[in-house]
C-alpha cells in the first residue's frame, strides 16, 4: 500500500494517510483520487485499476476512500510539499505507523476489504 507521510504544517500533520484531497466541483471520486494521488505521488492514473470506494459520511462532509490496484510496479515521486515521505507498506505494516486519526479508524475495515479482493 502506498503510503504519504503527511507534512508537519498540515491538519494532523506528521501522521501517515493515504495520499488525498479534496475533490472538484463535478469531479467524481475516482477522477479526484486519480488526479490527487498523480500530484502528490506520481501515480500514473492509467496504470490503476479502481477496486472499490468507501465513503465516510459525516453530514455536512464526506471522505470517500478510492482503492486501487497498480498493475506494474512504480517509484512514487513527491510532487508537492504536502508529503514528508511516500513510503510503500505491507497492509501487515500500516498499524505500525503514526496514523491520522481518521485513516487509522477506517484502516480495519479497508485492511480487510483489501485483502478479500
Amino acid at each position: 500500500m502506498l503510503l504519504q507521510h503527511r507534512a508537519e504544517w498540515s491538519h494532523n500533520g506528521g501522521t501517515w494517510a493515504l495520499p488525498g484531497g479534496a475533490r472538484r466541483e463535478g469531479e467524481s471520486a475516482l477522477d479526484a483520487a486519480l488526479r490527487e494521488a498523480d500530484e502528490e505521488a506520481g501515480v500514473p492514473p492509467g496504470l490503476v485499476t479502481e477496486l472499490f470506494e468507501s465513503v465516510f459520511d459525516l453530514g455536512y462532509w464526506s471522505y470517500t476512500t478510492v482503492a486501487v490496484e497498480a498493475r506494474e510496479l512504480f517509484e512514487p515521486v513527491m510532487g508537492d510539499f504536502e508529503s514528508l515521505e511516500l513510503r510503500w507498506v505491507a497492509l501487515s505494516e500500516v498499524e505500525n505507523l503514526a496514523l491520522h486519526p481518521a485513516f487509522a479508524s477506517a484502516w480495519p475495515d479497508l485492511r480487510q476489504r483489501l485483502e478479500s479482493n
